[in-house]
């Protein structure tokens, strides 16, 4: 089928949800994509963090095939051991809590807000500025920004947003406050990396007041930032994440991941989802978090993150680099959409932008260094250009 006829097929059938570029992927490999006509892409963007390892990790590839021909799906009525088993690994290597499956970051979310506001019998969510949590109505809510909120008002009361400023959030947590929701790297907004000393200031606030710290890991999870997880690089460790995108290794999976405190709030009947922690799902993220894990790998997500940003930084038009590890983002003085358009489709780099003059750039955590420096070439000829 021609990509025409695909793009009909969407204008007759598809909700018009998304503004697709007119590229259609067949097939991937590690760092590479290729399209319906057999010519090859350096991915960049991963599926927005999803495809941290690459495309069809061997691991992760073995580890479905292996599952998908034993067991598919049963509920959870009844036990399977991967579901039991990454629940373990989760735990073990995080917060030492408790852990809820379901099948995205928004409704990790709206677990995560269930939980708080049920441990606390009520209360307001303290969420910050330019966060993005998801399109649920939950999710939505906690994201305070205007033109993503407005087409769907009324929206869920109880959040309230303040400024990215220690002070501020101090102030905005008190004896009403369920929890605190924060991004340790805000994504969607640009890739901004949220100080030690505000996340130090809202676990301050919350022990003072008894509230949750919650962080959404969302996209800077599964080693993006060079730590299993982010907040490991912080100093501050949270009540709860939310994990999902790179968890199910190119599948879809979220999890809520507790400490022991919030633990063994929600009872049988409080929560659920049909399809979360499937074996064949559980299998893939056990995959990818025993490969994630390894601490050579997150040693060279440092490492080549560092490099990467200082050669972004080098190029023309490139007036900031931010982020940790391999979640940067350029700040540009020309326009960032068409500039990502370019590189799609006159040299063959996936990246996106988030914003106005925003470039993000998220590779897979196993580039080498000639990924980066051939990326930093095709990039450096469409901003010359």
């Amino acid at each position: 089928m021609s990509l025409a006829e695909l793009q009909e097929l969407e204008r007759s059938s598809v909700i018009g949800t998304y503004a697709r570029n007119p590229v259609e992927f067949v097939r991937g490999e590690g760092v590479r994509l290729w399209d319906a006509e057999g010519r090859e892409y350096l991915d960049f963007l991963c599926g927005i963090s999803v495809t941290n390892l690459g495309h069809c990790h061997p691991r992760v590839v073995a580890a479905v095939r292996e599952q998908v021909g034993e067991l598919m799906h049963v509920g959870n009525l009844f036990y399977t051991e991967p579901a039991m088993r990454l629940a373990e690994r989760l735990s073990s290597c995080s917060l030492g809590g408790k852990v809820f499956f379901c099948n995205s970051g928004a409704e990790a979310v709206e677990a995560a807000l269930k939980l708080a506001r049920k441990a606390r019998q009520g209360g307001d969510v303290v969420v910050a500025l330019g966060a993005f949590h998801g399109r649920t109505y939950g999710a939505l809510s906690a994201t305070p920004q205007e033109s993503k909120q407005a087409p769907f008002a009324p929206l869920v009361p109880g959040f309230r947003a303040c400024a990215l400023d220690p002070d501020a959030l101090t102030a905005a947590v008190d004896g009403q406050t369920a929890a605190v929701l924060l991004e340790p790297i805000q994504g969607e907004s640009g890739v901004h990396v949220l100080s030690d000393e505000l996340l130090g200031a809202a676990r301050a606030a919350c022990d003072a007041h008894g509230a949750a710290l919650i962080f959404d890991e969302i996209q800077c999870g599964m080693g993006r930032t060079g730590s299993l997880w982010a907040y490991e690089q912080t100093g501050v460790r949270p009540d709860a994440i939310t994990l999902a995108k790179a968890l199910g290794g190119g599948l879809p999976m979220g999890a809520l991941v507790t400490g022991e405190r919030l633990a063994d709030v929600l009872a049988p009947g409080d929560h659920g989802s049909t399809f979360a922690g499937g074996p064949v799902i559980a299998r893939a993220a056990l995959a990818a978090l025993d490969t994630t894990a390894d601490a050579d790998l997150l040693g060279r997500v440092r490492e080549r993150g560092a490099r990467l940003a200082a050669g972004l930084a080098r190029l023309p038009h490139v007036v900031e680099v931010r982020g940790r590890g391999l979640m940067l983002a350029c700040e540009l003085d020309v326009p960032a959409p068409e500039l990502a358009r370019r590189a799609l489709l006159q040299e063959r780099l996936v990246l996106n932008a988030t914003g106005p003059t925003t470039l993000r750039v998220l590779p897979p955590l196993t580039i080498t260094e000639a990924d980066a420096n051939e990326a930093l070439r095709r990039l450096a000829a469409v901003l010359e250009a």
